[in-house]
């Protein structure tokens, strides 16, 4: 049996200067970024696949964290499968599958960690946007193909690595199912299972 990993994944977010006054201009003084979260069906920077039903599943089961408004992530990974309140820097407002691409919108929000990221936006800094989550993989020729035990945690923001793979150093810590209940609660499994029912119904 595979372990469970935490993994992630990094992508560039794309903005500039017009666009953050834009946002801010519409929407009361608030960041509001829209952009690109994250491929499914291509080899990323971490020499990771994660097939289309795999993050399209997780992408619908992410929809309650947005709906109970907990769809937050944090400034750089953390070494921990929970996002700890008092690092929240931003919250997903929308997340929608377009094919193999999963298209969002993040409100920076006005935090400690959110007014950092706001004046990184705002100085231009380029970041990018990675997901967290975990589960396993599997070695497909030279590409490691994401398992479907994988759970979507968040997506947080990150620097953008000078070095492609620069991400991996805070992966490859085990996780059990005591720590993984930390984030998702009874509650959340019992939507997973719903989906999944509604999901071989239709099939």
């Amino acid at each position: 049996m595979s372990t469970r990993k935490l993994l992630t994944e990094w992508l560039a977010f794309d903005y500039n200067s017009e666009t953050i006054k834009e946002s801010k201009d519409l929407n009361n003084g608030k960041i509001i970024m829209k952009g690109i979260l994250q491929k499914s069906d291509t080899l990323n920077q971490n020499g990771r696949v994660y097939p289309r039903e795999i993050l399209t599943r997780e992408v619908r089961n992410y929809q309650k964290f947005i709906k109970e408004n907990r769809a937050m992530g944090e400034c750089d990974h953390p070494d921990s499968s929970v996002v700890e309140l008092k690092n929240a820097s931003h919250i997903v407002r929308e997340a929608h599958m377009d094919g193999d691409v999963c298209y969002g919108t993040v409100e920076l929000l006005d935090t400690p960690s959110g007014k950092i990221l706001q004046s990184l936006v705002e100085s231009g800094v380029t970041l990018g946007i990675s997901s967290r989550g975990v589960g396993s993989t599997r070695r497909d020729g030279d590409r490691d193909v994401v398992q479907d035990d994988f759970q979507l945690i968040c997506w947080d923001f990150v620097s953008e690595p000078s070095t492609p793979g620069a991400f991996v150093m805070r992966e490859g810590r085990d996780f059990d199912s005591c720590e993984l209940n930390k984030h998702f609660n009874q509650t959340d499994r019992i939507d997973r299972i719903m989906n999944d029912i509604i999901d071989w119904e239709n099939e």
